[in-house]
């Protein structure tokens, strides 16, 4: 296995410079496919696939069953401990994809749509083909491959992506959103097989995950949790409402995912390496924590809350009409969506420390709580899917108090300190895009607009950042001044 003797802070900044140009790409290419599929798709093709995700995703948990995360903590992990969890994330994917496919008539009773049978047993095949470049996953993070991870996802970003919609022109409607899918994982693979060396072997030894059990069955339950909480309002939606409205509801929460993924996608990459490489000073870990958190409050406030500025104008010009009815929806899920990156955070902090237990616990109460106030508004309160969702997204908001009483306790991170290192952020964010939206208001051509929130906002950020000498936003100006330095010399 590799040894990067580089200094942690220039293979940490290397790492989060190729994670933001690795998701920035993949955003700006998944708003380009996104805006030319939602052009060419019904809301009722994109609730018909919505639907599958949340059985997509938990396969997809059970298959890695946490040893990914176990991987990447270990401080040198062996080739036999690769090879351990590969063949074990194969055998588990072939047994999950078997009990799928006989569960696919269920699931299509469940939703009252008949042709998801044959959809589902082929959109499953993308976790079952996945479970074949998951240990290879775990090594490029590792070692903190993020540029080669940025060429395999661009790749297999733009094969997937034309494949969805020279089939969505052709007239196969929610096919070509699975296809995308099943193309998307394939082409991954191939590209971690052609970077990472490292090959399984037929010696198949379970010791390595044997031992590495207890610290993953945490993660496991935890990463399932997770993945309810995410697809929770889907499932229920996809039971109780027409599946169009399902739909709106898919295409909201898929802008909505894919801006908040620029963020938490380019931290996750690195985070977890990082905190591990310091764990054993905790004082150190706490200032390279806080750090990570302003990071992600520079980044997330002015991504997410601009989205929803501008969301209205980015339907009707980008999307279409027919898509309307999404619109408040995106306005509030990327109001919670600004403080879903520090969930990231504070998870991979937990893990970092190897307190899987608490990483578990805190996930528990979240669904828990969480299922619960979204079934009591839907049968007591309302049965409207904008209120259910505004629910949902106060309490996930307000459930980031608990993950900070767990940085508390594991490295002293004073609530005090959480919110100085937060709060600033949030306040310039809201000032320069209520002084944006006002500035603006005069102009009435939908595409003029949209330009010009986009233009103003991101300025009048820029400048303040630039004016009242923000630390973390130096940093980051001095980092790519070098690297474009760097790149013209």
């Amino acid at each position: 296995m590799e040894h990067n003797p580089r200094p942690l802070k220039e293979r940490t900044e290397q790492s989060l410079f190729w994670s933001m140009l690795n998701n920035g790409t993949l955003q700006l290419l998944n708003i380009l496919f996104g805006v030319v599929l939602a052009r060419l798709l019904t809301p009722g093709d994109y609730g018909i696939v919505g639907v599958l995700t949340i059985f997509t995703l938990i396969a997809g948990n059970l298959q890695s069953s946490g040893f990914t995360q176990a991987l990447i903590n270990l401080k040198e992990p062996k080739p036999e401990d690769y090879n351990s969890v590969f063949w074990f994330n194969v055998i588990v994917s072939i047994a999950l994809y078997a009990l799928l496919w006989w569960c696919a008539p269920l699931i299509a009773t469940f939703f009252h749509q008949p042709v998801l049978v044959d959809v589902s047993r082929f959109v499953f095949l993308a976790f079952l083909i996945s479970s074949l470049g998951i240990a290879h996953a775990a090594y490029m993070n590792k070692n903190m491959m993020n540029r080669e991870v940025a060429i395999i996802n661009l790749v297999a970003l733009l094969c997937s992506g034309c494949t969805g919609i020279i089939l969505a022109f052709n007239g196969f409607a929610y096919w070509s959103l699975a296809w995308q899918q099943v193309i998307f994982i394939t082409m991954l693979n191939l590209g971690r097989y052609y970077f990472v060396k490292w090959r399984p072997s037929w010696h198949i030894d379970f010791g390595p995950v044997k031992r590495m059990f207890g610290f993953a069955v945490n993660i496991l339950f935890t990463n399932i949790i997770n993945t309810l909480s995410g697809q929770v309002l889907t499932f229920i939606f996809g039971r109780f409402f027409p599946i169009a409205q399902v739909g709106n509801f898919t295409q909201a929460n898929k802008w909505n995912t894919q801006a908040s993924t620029f963020v938490s996608g380019t931290l996750i990459q690195v985070v977890q390496t990082v905190l591990v490489s310091v764990s054993d000073d905790k004082e150190r870990q706490k200032r390279v924590f806080r750090k990570m958190v302003r990071f992600t409050a520079f980044i997330a406030f002015p991504v997410m809350l601009g989205l929803a500025l501008v969301a209205k104008e980015f339907v009707e010009v980008v999307l279409g009409t027919k898509w309307l009815e999404c619109i408040p929806l995106l306005q509030v899920l990327c109001i919670a969506g600004a403080f879903i990156p520090f969930y990231a955070v504070y998870q991979h902090l937990a893990i970092g420390c190897k307190r899987s237990d608490l990483y578990l616990w805190c996930n528990v109460g979240q669904i828990v709580l969480q299922i619960g106030l979204i079934l009591l508004c839907y049968y007591f309160f309302s049965q409207s899917i904008l209120v259910v969702v505004t629910v949902y997204s106060v309490f996930m908001i307000l459930w980031l108090a608990a993950w900070q009483a767990v940085a508390k306790h594991l490295i002293g991170l004073k609530w005090l300190e959480a919110i100085l290192d937060i709060a600033p952020f949030l306040i310039i964010t809201v000032t320069v895009f209520t002084i944006t939206y006002l500035a603006t208001l005069w102009i009435e051509n939908n595409v003029l607009l949209l330009i010009a929130k986009v233009f103003v906002g991101g300025a009048l950020y820029m400048v303040v950042m630039k004016l009242a000498k923000v630390k973390i936003f130096a940093e980051c100006w001095e980092f790519m001044r070098k690297k474009f330095k760097r790149q013209h010399t």
